[in-house]
Parts: structure tokens; sequence; C-alpha cells
């Protein structure tokens, strides 16, 4: 067998391509040669990880993101540290469960932030106004001791209403809104509910920019964080065998902007809020299922 390549850990670049110096040593002689970017992260794989179970016995184990964060420990990526992709200009997913993150990506405007509406939302701050967003469009937890949440039910889908008299759906430049009908809301006490105010069809309750950023506007739109992470030199996995320990490292092609937003008109990738009382992260993830995930896969190794 040829002996294992050890990276000399110098990188250059011939036509835009970034490759690292490896050594090979056997037998006395050094054999110099180079890596591309995707063979250096699958030496990592193989090196630092294949085989092993994540260690997480020191990590809050409540904390939903410990094995993900195992993971970019081992490659030695920073948490959520660049806006850019993760390393060597592949994004790094972890699979979990049966649906897979593409971002943590809030809107940019929000119906409690609004100075047409600030007599609903009274409060001087954006949490105190959004508590009040989640007791109208949100729905409470009877486990959790009444607290509302804009998770689950309440949480607007592509193209159909919702019981809350809500969707998703994408407007001029590309950008998604999440809509509130009250003729659409199946709440038999829902004018007890939502004040006069917002008793109205079309009330855009959140927007995400699309394709740009509008002029005088702040905050990045969904192309620029999409291509930012994707459209680089792609995104890779890692994957576990039924014991829990990593065999295998895929690979994905890059993504653009203009096939991610064609999947959520179709509904493959979806909004999976989360934003609850009392915690200042929105928690608005833009997820799809793992088989998608799977089927985009070009490359494994093992």
């Amino acid at each position: 067998m040829p002996p294992t390549p050890r990276p000399a850990g110098n990188f250059f670049r011939i036509k835009g391509c970034l490759f690292n110096i490896f050594i090979y040593k056997a037998a006395g002689f050094a054999i110099i040669g180079i890596m591309t970017e995707k063979e250096r992260i699958v030496e990592i794989f193989k090196s630092q990880i294949k085989g092993k179970k994540p260690d997480v016995s020191s990590s809050n184990s409540r904390h939903d993101g410990k094995f993900g964060h195992w993971l970019e420990t081992q490659f030695a990526i920073h948490h959520n540290a660049t806006n850019g992709a993760d390393i060597l200009g592949f994004e790094l997913k972890n699979e979990t469960g049966s649906k897979t993150t593409f971002g943590d990506w809030s809107a940019n405007e929000y119906v409690f932030n609004n100075p047409d509406y600030f007599s609903v939302f009274t409060g001087k701050t954006k949490l105190s106004r959004r508590e009040r967003f989640l007791e109208i469009f949100g729905k409470s937890n009877e486990a959790k001791n009444g607290r509302y949440s804009w998770a689950g039910e309440p949480c607007p889908k592509i193209a159909n209403f919702n019981r809350f008299g809500q969707r998703l759906k994408v407007v001029g430049n590309n950008d998604i809104v999440a809509e509130y009908c009250h003729s659409k809301d199946a709440r038999e006490n829902k004018d007890l509910i939502v004040p006069e105010e917002l008793r109205k069809d079309g009330l855009i309750l959140a927007r995400w920019y699309g394709n740009s950023t509008p002029e005088g506007k702040r905050g990045k739109c969904l192309k620029k964080k999409l291509e930012d992470k994707f459209n680089d030199k792609g995104w890779f996995t890692c994957k576990t065998d039924e014991s829990g320990a990593y065999e295998k490292i895929c690979f994905g092609e890059p993504m653009t902007f203009d096939n991610w937003i064609n999947l959520v008109k179709s509904g493959v990738v979806f909004f999976d809020s989360g934003m609850y009382q009392g915690n200042a992260r929105p928690y608005s993830q833009w997820r799809a299922d793992n088989g998608y995930w799977n089927s985009l896969i070009t490359g494994t190794f093992d």
C-alpha cells in the first residue's frame, strides 16, 4: 500500500484552484506532491474523524447543535465565525434527524418592527414587541406554562394557508414573504386574539429579501447568504454507521440562488421556525429533508 500523505501546510494556487503541498515519506525517500481542496478535506476526515463517535460529554445536553460543533472542531472550523464557506471553499453540513439546514436566516423585516403598527406592538425593544407578535400569530404551549411560539402549526408554509391564516409566497425580487389573511384565519376566537388594526388580508408578517437588498434598506439578501456559503466549491457531509461512528464523507456541487428559490416555490426547501417567547434568537431555519440532500451527492469517500 502507498504511504499516507502528510500535509506540509503550505497552500498555493494554479489557475484559481487552491492546492496543498504534501510529502510522502517511506524507505528513506521523500516524494513531494499536491492536494486539491477536496482531497485535503478527505485526508482530514480519514485521519481525524473516520471510525470515531462524537464525544459531546462536555457539551450542554440540551444543545441541539452539539454534534455539529464536535464535527466542526475536528475540521478546525470556528463555530459561526464566517459568512463564507466553512473550510477551503466547502460548506460543512452535519446530517441529523430527518432534515438538514441550509442556514438560520432571519427575515429582514417583521411586522412588529413596522412603525405603522406600533399602536399594537407597543414595547420599547424589538424583543418586547416580538412577544406581542407571538401572542397574536403564534400558539400557546401548555406543556411550557403557556409559552407562545411561532413554530409547528402556526409556522407558514409555501402556497397554502394554515389554520392561523398564514402562508409563505415568493414575490418580486424573489423576496419570500409570510402573509396573513384574516379571512383565512380558522381560529374560532380570532377576533379576540387579533387586534382590529391587523384584521386584514395580505398583511405581511415577515419579509426576506431575495435577489438583492432594496436601496436604502439594510441587511443581506438570501442570494448573498446562500451563495456565500454554498456557491464556492460546494458542500460536504459526514455520515455515520449504525453504531454512530463516522464511516464516510460525501460531497455535493455548488448551489445557486436561482435553483434554491425554485425549490422554495415547490416546497422542497421549507421554513422551519422555532421562534418562542423568552429567547432573543429568532430560530429561522431553512431546511430540506435528508432524502433531497442525498440526491445531491456527487462523490463519496470511505
